[in-house]
C-alpha cells in the first residue's frame, strides 16, 4: 500500500493502536500548533516505526498540550529494511544530506566508518538519527533506520559476518560499468562502503580487494563528490540487485 501524501507525517515514540492516545512533546505541540495551525480535529499519520501507520486526528484538551488519538491502522508494519550504509564522516550539511538520502534509498542501517583519510567528524549520534527520522516522515517511510556508533575500517572488516556482502565504491576500478560486478552478486544481505572525499588510502583499498565477502564498482567515467556517489550507488544497487528489482 502506498503512502498518502496529503496528510502530514509524524513519528513519534509512544505506542499506537486504536483509540489508544498519546500527547504531543513540547517540540511537536509547536510544529503542529503554532507552524502548521492544526486546530481540533484536524487529521494527520503517526508512525513509530514498529505499529505501522495510523490516521490520527489530533485535540486539545487545554491551550497548551495536544492529544493524539490514533482511529485507523492505514498501512501494516512492514519488515525493516535489511541495507546497511557504511559511510565515511563528512561536514556537518553535507552528512546530513547523505544520511536523509540513504534512508530515502531505503537503508535500514547506517554506519559512520573511520577510515585513514576521513575528512569529517561524526557529532552526537542523535543528529544523524534525528535526520533519519525527518527523511522518514517526509517520504512514507515506516522503518526508522538505525544509527550505530562509528568504527574504524579496520576493526569492522575484522569482525564482519561474511554472510552480508559489502560492495564498495572504488575509484581506480578498471572499468566504469558497475552492472557485471553487480550480477555476480549472489547474497540477499548487502551493505554498501562509501569512502571519504580523499578516496580509500591504498592500504585500505589492497584490504577490501583481498576479502572474499567484498566487491568492489566504479560509478561511472566522472569523478563523484561522496554524497553524490552514495546515492548513485545506492540507486544502482536497488535497481539492479535490491528492492527496486
Amino acid at each position: 500500500m502506498r503512502a498518502n501524501y496529503l496528510l502530514k507525517r509524524l513519528y513519534v515514540e509512544a505506542d499506537l493502536a486504536l483509540g489508544q492516545a498519546c500527547e504531543a512533546t513540547a517540540d511537536q505541540f509547536n510544529y503542529l500548533a503554532n507552524v502548521l495551525r492544526m486546530t481540533d480535529g484536524t487529521e494527520l499519520l503517526l508512525f513509530n516505526g514498529r505499529d505501522g501507520e495510523w490516521r490520527t486526528t489530533i485535540a486539545f484538551p487545554t491551550r497548551k498540550r495536544i492529544h493524539l488519538l490514533p482511529v485507523e491502522q492505514t498501512r501494516p508494519q512492514p519488515a525493516a529494511l535489511d541495507l546497511h550504509f557504511l559511510f565515511a564522516p563528512l561536514k556537518v550539511g553535507r552528512m546530513d544530506y547523505l544520511v536523509q538520502k540513504a534512508v530515502e534509498m531505503g537503508a535500514g542501517v547506517l554506519q559512520p566508518v573511520m577510515t585513514q583519510h576521513v575528512q569529517g567528524k561524526i557529532g552526537p549520534i542523535e543528529r544523524l538519527q534525528a535526520n533519519a527520522v525527518e527523511a522518514a516522515e517526509q517520504c512514507g517511510i515506516l522503518s526508522i533506520p538505525t544509527v550505530t556508533a562509528p568504527r574504524k575500517l579496520k576493526d569492522l572488516l575484522d569482525t564482519w559476518q561474511p554472510a552480508r556482502r559489502i560492495i564498495f565504491c572504488d575509484e581506480d576500478s578498471a572499468t566504469q560499468n558497475p552492472l557485471d560486478a553487480l550480477r555476480a552478486v549472489r547474497e540477499p544481505a548487502l551493505a554498501l562502503l562509501v569512502g571519504p572525499e580523499g578516496g580509500f588510502s591504498e592500504d585500505e583499498r589492497q584490504r577490501l580487494r583481498s576479502l572474499d565477502f567484498v566487491t568492489a564498482i566504479p560509478l561511472g567515467p566522472r569523478i563523484l563528490r561522496a554524497d553524490t556517489a552514495a546515492v548513485a550507488a545506492l540507486a544502482v544497487i536497488q535497481a539492479s540487485i535490491g528492492d527496486w528489482h
